[in-house]
């Protein structure tokens, strides 16, 4: 049968920490040394893959394979673990650079599209040799349990993901992502705690549509038969099996979701509006900054927090010993290049400060009562609105940036400047020709000029604790 020492190959993207391959550091003559552990995953490796890259393995979804989890120390080695048991944690990862950067992201989107559903799962009843198999709801694409090395044992797994979940446009299971699975084992420390490295080793897979690995792997076999003999000398033999090479131990990232939960400040505050200066009497806490722009003069512990803040956690571990300056220093495609299309542009926006303008921008102004005895005495209302300044009253504006142009925004805009809740507003009028009173639409918020100015008046409304809101 032939051997598979040709597997252990380089790879560019294999050249990350991540994934790092040590082959290029071992010494001619310690290419065949036999590692302790040695992980096969009983599934045919891929005719079409040249002789110096990485075997590639086709599966079905859903489908149970067997890997077999073999001992090949040697007399004396590792001592310490005969007779004792060893945790194994098994994962199915991206393989490509992008997709691990935005890994989080992306297991994220297939929980949402498939809830209820995991990624990888164990065939407990196929299975032999495993004891306490455990699979962490959080964690959709791990799977662990322990074994005993002196014991035969195999584990079978089902990958129910798909290489075509994960790409920007679905031609086909051919141009569908690839996956690695990869095992990292352990074991006990003097504390009982299976944390002490032992051997971690992975293979490059694609995931298909029932039965489509089967048709995939037909297809590269036709492909090869059709070469010319020089041309198939470029190309590895197919192997029965495939043998996991051996690589870095996957990182422990613990992700931080700083995402801001979407809601209105609730506060049921005086909504008095009688009284003042233009500005409610009840002043609301001042609301945080709108703009959090990196400056270069930001530490890299500042840049990890602005990270933070600015939904950006995936990437913080990428970013660790960055300065605001080394950040803004980013081009566009640098960015998009590290983080992908998606989360690249957003962050090189965010990086710039880029705001997006609103749809509409009008200024309101809370009718005071000083300006009420003004407007009773000298009946010239439309001139002191226009003037904003009578007999030394100075009147202050409020902006409010509406995006969907809808009533329901304009009603939490209105509730949010003046920290009350939308639902003390009972309903907002404009006032019309002869001072008539026009509900207020989305329509006709559609139809409002940019930067239109209105003084605010109140009327309680017929219910406790709700006002009526007069656009003047």
């Amino acid at each position: 049968m032939l051997t598979q020492g040709a597997q252990v190959l380089k790879s560019d993207v294999l050249a990350l920490p991540i994934f790092k391959q040590e082959e290029s550091s071992l010494p001619p003559d310690n290419e065949n040394e036999i590692l302790p552990f040695q992980y096969v995953l009983c599934a045919a490796t891929s005719p079409a893959v040249k002789l110096h890259d990485e075997t590639l393995t086709y599966l079905n979804q859903g489908q149970s394979y067997e890997i077999r989890m073999l001992d090949n120390r040697k007399l004396g080695e590792l001592p310490e673990i005969n007779g004792k048991l060893v945790k194994s944690i098994f994962r199915v990862v991206f393989h490509d650079r992008r997709l691990q950067y935005t890994e989080h992201q992306q297991l994220e989107g297939w929980k949402w599209n498939r809830p209820g559903d995991r990624i990888l799962d164990i065939d407990i009843p196929m299975s032999v040799g495993i004891i306490d198999p455990r699979a962490n709801p959080t964690q959709l694409n791990t799977v662990e349990f322990l074994w005993d090395p002196a014991k035969r044992t195999s584990v079978f797994i089902q990958v129910h993901c798909i290489s075509t979940e994960f790409t920007m446009r679905k031609h086909g299971g051919e141009k569908g992502v690839p996956f690695r699975v990869q095992i990292d084992t352990f074991k006990e420390n003097e504390n009982g705690e299976y944390t002490e490295h032992l051997h971690s080793a992975s293979c490059q897979i694609k995931v298909f549509k029932p039965k489509g690995a089967d048709r995939k792997q037909k297809t590269d076999r036709e492909k090869m038969e059709k070469r010319t003999p020089h041309e198939k000398e470029k190309y590895q033999p197919s192997y029965e099996t495939t043998i996991l090479t051996e690589c870095s131990p996957w990182p422990e990232i613990t992700y931080v979701n700083n995402s801001p939960s979407p809601g209105f400040n609730s506060s049921h505050s005086s909504f008095s509006l009688g009284e003042g200066n233009g500005s409610p009497n009840h002043q609301p806490e001042p609301p945080p900054p709108v703009t959090d722009n990196l400056l270069p003069t930001t530490t890299p512990q500042e840049a990890q927090q602005w990270l933070h803040r600015n939904r950006f956690s995936t990437f913080t571990r990428l970013f660790t010993n960055f300065s605001g300056a080394d950040l803004l220093k980013l081009t566009r495609d640098d960015v998009i290049q590290i983080c992908g299309p998606a989360d690249g542009i957003r962050l090189f926006n965010a990086l710039k400060g880029r705001m997006v303008r609103p749809r509409l921008t009008i200024y309101v102004c809370q009718e005071s009562l000083q300006l009420r005895e003004q407007q009773q005495q000298q009946q010239q209302p439309q001139q002191k609105h226009e003037d904003g300044d009578s007999n030394g009253t100075f009147f202050v504006y409020h902006a409010i940036y509406l995006e969907e142009l809808t009533a329901v925004e304009l009603t939490e805009k209105i509730a949010q400047l003046f920290s009350i809740s939308p639902r003390q507003i009972s309903q907002i009028y404009k006032q019309g020709p002869t001072g008539i009173h026009v509900l207020i639409s989305d329509e006709m918020i559609q139809n409002f000029q940019e930067e239109a100015c209105f003084i605010l008046d109140t009327m309680k409304a017929e219910t406790n604790d709700s006002y009526h809101i007069i656009l003047k």
